[in-house]
């Protein structure tokens, strides 16, 4: 039996940002793998420590490392924000920064976020805006 730690769904929503080739594993394999860095996370347990269904834990760590460096979840962030933007699922009364608590780090200077992601968020904050305010037209 495989072990699932996402559902279809979830897959499928995440699946067309993990590169094949280059930087990822052959297509049959690459759920399973991106399934066992989720496992090492959610579980807190060491990479030997991996149920074999993920596949051998050198390569789903060397997976991760190489999804990393390309920067493939800074890109899987960013969709997902930018789906649940254009679902209408995006709440942003659940954003709250505070930056007497949070302070940044120092390289999130100059950080650069994509047109379509940035978009897609004021267009979220403009509805919100108007729905808190309904007198008033949004923007």
């Amino acid at each position: 039996m495989t072990r699932r730690e996402l559902s279809d769904g979830e897959w499928k929503l995440i699946e067309p940002f993990l590169p094949i080739g280059q930087y990822g594993p052959y297509p049959q394999h690459l759920r399973e793998q991106f399934e066992g860095v989720i496992w090492r996370f959610r579980t807190g347990g060491q990479w030997r420590e991996m149920p074999r269904e993920f596949g051998a834990w050198q390569t789903v760590y060397a997976s991760l490392a190489q999804w990393r460096d390309a920067g493939v979840f800074t890109a899987l962030m960013e969709g997902m924000i930018a789906e649940a933007a254009r679902r209408g699922q995006a709440d942003l009364s659940l954003v709250s920064v505070d930056s007497t608590v949070a302070r940044a780090h120092h390289d999130a200077a100059g950080m650069v976020v994509d047109p379509e992601v940035l978009a897609a968020l004021e267009e979220v904050a403009k509805e919100e805006k108007g729905r808190r305010n309904p007198g008033k037209p949004p923007g």
